[in-house]
């Protein structure tokens, strides 16, 4: 089934053991569950590997018999057009001094993130789902303005790891709302760590909302 489009992508911070959502009032986002929407000028691309493992074939008797395929290691390749300074530095775990500068302090805080995007007719979404993982941010890019400006996105990887609300603790799971039976809350709860979403705050897409 072909997809169109990158609707939204959602970040919860959680704790690194039991993978919990981290209440807002202590999450590097400052809030529950941040959607990264028109106030960070939205995500451009958000490019995940690694769905499922590399095949390594077993030979026998000059032939082929069998395939194995190894563990899912997924990463998702952010491109997001303009995260705010402390978000960015929150995300890969790096906290302000209070004097204007951000140090790294201890282990990487843990997140899940959605990635959703849309079938074709735009009726139906599709979610990318990912319930515990780390950000990093290896490099940066930093370019003189010349007749245009240069511009560097905020460029972050995501590298998922096992979700123990998945099942057989995998660390990707996808959703699809077109499915009978599919519960947006039951959703969230399973990504996000448990967090419980607020009865009436879904608009299916069909009727022009974006699934939040």
């Amino acid at each position: 089934m072909a997809i169109v489009g990158l609707t939204m992508v959602r970040v919860a911070q959680v704790d690194p053991l039991t993978q919990a959502i981290v209440p807002k009032e202590k999450s590097a986002l400052g809030t529950d569950i941040l959607e990264i929407d028109e106030r960070f000028f939205g995500t451009k691309t958000a490019n995940i590997t690694g769905i499922e493992g590399s095949v390594t074939k077993t030979f026998g008797n000059n032939v082929q018999m069998d395939a194995m395929v190894g563990g899912a290691a997924p990463a998702i390749a952010l491109d997001i057009n303009n995260l705010g300074f402390d978000i960015s530095q929150g995300l890969i775990g790096r906290v302000s001094d209070g004097k204007g500068g951000y140090d790294t302090i201890g282990s990487k805080p843990h997140f899940a993130v959605s990635v959703e995007s849309q079938t074709v007719d735009r009726k139906e979404s599709v979610f990318f789902n990912f319930g515990n993982g780390v950000f990093t941010a290896p490099t940066q890019n930093i370019g003189t303005d010349t007749e245009n400006q240069t511009r560097e996105d905020d460029n972050l990887t995501f590298t998922a790891l096992s979700t123990n609300a998945f099942k057989n603790k995998e660390p990707y799971k996808n959703y699809y709302t077109g499915e009978e039976g599919f519960d947006m809350a039951h959703m969230y709860e399973e990504t996000f760590g448990g967090y419980k979403l607020e009865t009436g705050s879904v608009t299916p897409p069909e009727q022009g909302g974006d699934g939040k």
